[in-house]
């Protein structure tokens, strides 16, 4: 079988796309790892009608089902053989992975529970959060925002702050440090590179955790342009 990792095909040489067109040419079942790609909910089927023969994509994550489940879709003849891999099958590969019942049924309705959903109200809210806090920082010396979509993986609406170092010497881990030790404590989402620039997940806050989450990312910035001033 040959499989393929969805979160690097902006890097890889060979496109999604390309890698299963040429696993249906030589005649090999090929496998997409598309944990993190839900939503959209399109993609529940977008990667079968490209050629996958499975598609991974995890229970927990945008599906908001149990985190120890996983959802397996595409040809039936090759979902028969993963099961016989696992639970209650005892020498096989999969058994020390096995889901339990329960997360089986809790995925099952996390499933049902999700195509229903409104999904265009569902992303108009997340960019409404992602404004409110990007308003919440945006009148700080220095600070700039913008609403962005992940290129692939989490495909959501975040939230960009960057700063002028010159105004607020910070670097994004003095800041993303400063929320994870504060109260609450606040996780941003991890970005690469030593540009000063934070990214702000808003689609897995709980209702009313939003002006929270603008409330710290403000103070933790005006406090060092209080610094900066204060020193200048």
């Amino acid at each position: 079988m040959l499989f393929f990792l969805n979160s690097a095909d902006p890097q890889g040489q060979i496109k999604r796309q390309e890698f299963a067109q040429i696993a249906k040419k030589k005649g090999i079942p090929c496998l997409i790892d598309a944990a993190a790609d839900v939503p959209p909910a399109e993609n529940l089927s977008a990667y079968i009608r490209m050629g996958y023969d499975l598609v991974a994509f995890s229970g927990g994550k945008g599906l908001k089902g149990p985190q120890c489940s996983g959802l397996l879709l595409g040809r039936k003849d090759l979902i028969h053989s993963a099961f016989l891999n696992g639970s209650p099958n005892s020498d096989s590969v999969g058994r020390g992975g096995k889901v339990g019942k329960e997360e089986i049924v809790g995925l099952m309705t996390a499933v049902e529970l999700y195509v229903k959903k409104d999904h265009a109200a569902e992303w108009k809210e997340w960019e409404r959060q992602a404004s409110f806090i990007g308003k919440a920082v945006s009148g700080i010396r220095g600070v700039e925002t913008e609403v962005f979509v992940p290129e692939i993986a989490n495909q959501v609406p975040h939230l960009a702050v960057k700063w002028d170092p010159k105004a607020l010497p910070l670097t994004r881990d003095d800041v993303a440090k400063a929320l994870r030790e504060g109260e609450p404590r606040i996780e941003v989402r991890p970005s690469s590179g030593s540009e000063p620039r934070l990214e702000v997940a808003v689609w897995m806050l709980q209702p009313r955790e939003y002006p929270v989450v603008a409330r710290r990312c403000a103070e933790v910035l005006k406090a060092a342009s209080l610094k900066q001033t204060s020193s200048a």
